[in-house]
C-alpha cells in the first residue's frame, strides 16, 4: 500500500523555490501516486478532432496507464471512455483512431455502440442486464478542435480554460486540419524531469543549437517569453492586432496561453524558419503570426503557427521512464510532397526532442545520485518550471487531504504499478505516418 504520509512529508518539506526532493523524482510509489492524484485529476490533451474526421470514428489513447477511448458518433458528438470491457476487463481498441459503426472487444466479441452502451453479449443468462455493462464513461471537452479528458469523477473547473484559450486557438482552425505525422519517443527520466525542462529554456542557448534560429531565446534578465520594453514585441503586437488575432498572455492555475513573436525574419518552427507547408491553416494570408504557445498541466504543450500546430505530451510510463508523443497538424487539403515535406515540417522538433532526451536521462542519472540535494530555480528562466512544481505540491496535498482517489476508493489502498517494456529494447523514434493510423471501416 501506499505509504501516503511519506510522500505528504516529502511533498511538505520542499523547500520553496527549490526543486524536489530525490524520493520524488525516483520512488515506484510516488509513481503510483502520481498516476492518480496527478494524471487521474487533470486534464489532459489526448488529441484533435481532425483525427477523428468523419462520424462514426474513435480515437483510442493512454491516460497514465488507463487506456481511453474518444468516440465520435453519427451526429458529430464526442464522447469519452475507459477503454476497458466490461465483461473481464480487455482493451478494447488499440492506440490509434479508426472509422467503427461500434466497437467490439477482441476478447469474446462484446459489441458497443459508440455512445458506450452494450448491445450485444453471446450467450450471457437470461438475468444479465445490458443496460447495466455500458462503458464507464470519462469526461471530455472540445475546445476549437482539441480533445481534452479528465479521469476524476469531479474534474477540475473547465469554465474558465475555454474562455482564455478558445479565442486564440480557434484562429488556427485545428478542425480543418490533419494529421501529418506523429511519434513516440522513451526517455529514461521521471516525467516531472521531463516536464521540467519542457518548462524552462534556461538550458536552449546550449542545448539546442536548432532551436535558437528561430525560437527567441531571452538573456537571463529578460526570461523566457520576455516582452516587455522591446521594441520589436511592439511591432509584432500592432501587426497581430491587424491580423484580428489575440494575443495574451492567460496564465491560469494549470494552463498558459500566450502568442510571442518568433526570431526576426522565421516563420514557422522549422530548421530553417520557413514555412512547412504552404497551405495556411490561418485565415488570410498573414504568415509571419508569431507562435501561439499552450501549455498544460501535468503533461503538455503545443505551439501554433500560421501554417501548422505541433504538440507535446509526456506521459509516465514506469518511476524512471517517460513516453513523449509528438504530432504534427496541417491544413487538411495540403498534399505531402507538394504542399509539405515530413521530414522538413518535423525535423527541428525531432533533433530537440533527441537533445531533450539527453539532457533528461543525464538529470535523472545526476538525481539518483547519494549526493543528489534540491537546488533553487532561476526566478527569472526557469518560472514556469516553479509554477508547474508549486502547483505538482499543490495538487499532491490537496488529493492527500481528500482521502479518496479518482473511483472513489481510499488511496492509501493503490499499488505501485507494475515495471513496463524497458526503454533500451524500444528505437529511438517509434514513428507513425497519419495514413497508418487510421483503421479500416468496420460496418455498424
Amino acid at each position: 500500500m501506499l505509504d501516503l504520509e511519506r510522500i505528504r512529508a516529502l511533498v511538505a518539506g520542499r523547500r520553496p523555490g527549490y526543486s524536489l526532493p530525490q524520493a520524488l523524482y525516483n520512488s515506484p510509489d510516488v509513481l503510483a501516486f502520481d498516476l492518480d492524484a496527478i494524471f487521474g485529476q487533470s486534464w489532459i490533451l489526448v488529441g484533435f478532432t481532425c483525427e477523428i474526421p468523419q462520424p462514426r470514428g474513435y480515437l483510442a489513447v493512454t491516460v497514465g496507464q488507463s487506456p481511453v477511448v474518444v468516440t465520435r458518433d453519427r451526429e458529430g458528438i464526442y464522447r469519452a471512455f475507459h477503454n476497458s470491457c466490461r465483461h473481464r476487463g480487455a482493451q478494447i481498441c488499440a492506440e490509434g483512431a479508426g472509422a467503427r459503426g461500434r466497437l467490439t472487444c477482441p476478447y469474446h466479441q462484446w459489441v458497443y455502440d459508440l455512445d458506450g452502451k452494450l448491445v450485444h453479449a453471446r450467450h450471457m443468462q437470461a438475468s444479465f442486464d445490458p443496460a447495466e455493462h455500458g462503458l464507464r464513461p470519462v469526461h471530455v471537452q472540445n475546445v476549437a478542435g482539441a480533445l481534452f479528458v479528465c479521469l476524476a469523477q469531479t474534474p477540475p473547473s473547465f469554465a474558465r480554460f475555454r474562455e482564455e484559450l478558445e479565442p486564440l486557438l480557434a484562429p488556427h482552425r485545428l478542425e480543418e486540419a490533419k494529421l501529418a505525422f506523429q511519434n513516440t519517443l522513451v526517455e529514461k527520466g521521471n516525467w516531472k524531469l521531463v516536464m521540467e525542462n519542457a518548462r524552462e529554456c534556461y538550458h536552449c542557448g546550449v542545448g539546442h543549437p536548432e532551436l535558437c534560429l528561430t525560437f527567441p531565446i531571452e538573456d537571463a534578465s529578460g526570461g523566457h517569453f520576455a516582452q516587455d520594453g522591446d521594441p520589436r514585441h511592439d511591432a509584432f503586437a500592432a501587426r497581430i492586432a491587424a491580423a484580428g488575432l489575440a494575443r495574451g498572455p492567460f496564465i491560469g492555475p494549470w494552463w498558459q496561453v500566450e502568442r510571442f513573436p518568433l526570431n526576426e525574419g522565421q516563420l514557422s518552427l522549422t530548421i530553417d524558419g520557413a514555412l512547412a507547408c504552404k497551405k495556411l491553416m490561418t485565415a488570410g494570408d498573414e504568415e509571419d503570426i508569431g507562435s501561439l504557445r499552450w501549455a498544460i498541466e501535468p503533461h503538455s504543450f503545443c505551439h501554433s503557427t500560421a501554417d501548422t500546430t505541433v504538440y507535446f505530451s509526456a506521459m509516465p510510463t514506469a518511476t524512471g521512464e517517460t513516453l513523449v508523443t509528438c504530432k504534427w497538424l496541417v491544413h487538411k487539403d495540403a498534399v505531402e510532397g507538394i504542399d509539405y515535406d515530413v521530414e522538413h515540417l518535423t525535423a527541428l522538433w525531432n533533433v530537440t526532442n533527441l537533445q531533450d532526451r539527453d539532457l533528461v536521462e543525464n538529470n535523472q542519472r545526476g538525481v539518483n545520485s547519494v549526493g543528489y540535494l534540491p537546488g533553487p530555480y532561476s526566478e527569472s528562466d526557469e518560472s514556469y518550471v516553479l509554477r508547474f512544481i508549486d502547483w505538482y505540491c499543490d495538487k499532491a496535498l490537496d488529493y492527500i487531504a481528500a482521502g479518496t482517489g479518482i473511483d472513489g476508493r481510499p488511496i492509501a489502498l493503490r499499488e505501485p504499478p507494475p515495471a513496463t517494456t524497458p526503454a533500451e529494447h524500444m528505437p529511438a523514434f517509434a514513428a507513425k505516418p497519419a495514413s497508418d493510423a487510421q483503421s479500416k471501416a468496420e460496418p455498424a
